[in-house]
C-alpha cells in the first residue's frame, strides 16, 4: 500500500511539475512578445518626441524656411486654411475653425 502512495505522490509531482513548467513557458511568451511590443512603441515614442521638439521650434522652421525654401512660403492666416474633405467619394471644402482659448 504505501508503494502505492509513494508511485501516486511521484506521478503527481510530475504532473504537476509539467502543469508548472507549461504555464510558466506560456507566461514567458506573454512577456516576451508585450515587451517586443514595448520596445517598439518606446521607439516609435522617442522617433516622435525627437520630430516634435526638433521641428516645434519656431526658430527651427524660420532656419529651415531660409536654408531650403527661400522665398516660397508665404505666411497665410488660419482663416484663409480650408480643409478638403473626402468622405464617400464625395469632394467637400469646408472651413476651418479657429479656437478662441
Amino acid at each position: 500500500m504505501s508503494k502505492f502512495f509513494v508511485i501516486s505522490f511521484i506521478l503527481l509531482l510530475i504532473l504537476f511539475t509539467a502543469f508548472i513548467k507549461n504555464s510558466t513557458k506560456k507566461i514567458d511568451e506573454e512577456i516576451f512578445a508585450k515587451e517586443e511590443n514595448l520596445r517598439f512603441l518606446r521607439q516609435e515614442f522617442e522617433s516622435s518626441k525627437l520630430e516634435f521638439e526638433y521641428l516645434s521650434s519656431t526658430e527651427k522652421l524660420i532656419k529651415f524656411q531660409k536654408s531650403y525654401f527661400d522665398d516660397e512660403l508665404l505666411q497665410r492666416n488660419l482663416e484663409d486654411i480650408k480643409i478638403i474633405d473626402n468622405s464617400l467619394n464625395i469632394f467637400s471644402i469646408k472651413e476651418t475653425k479657429k479656437n478662441n482659448d
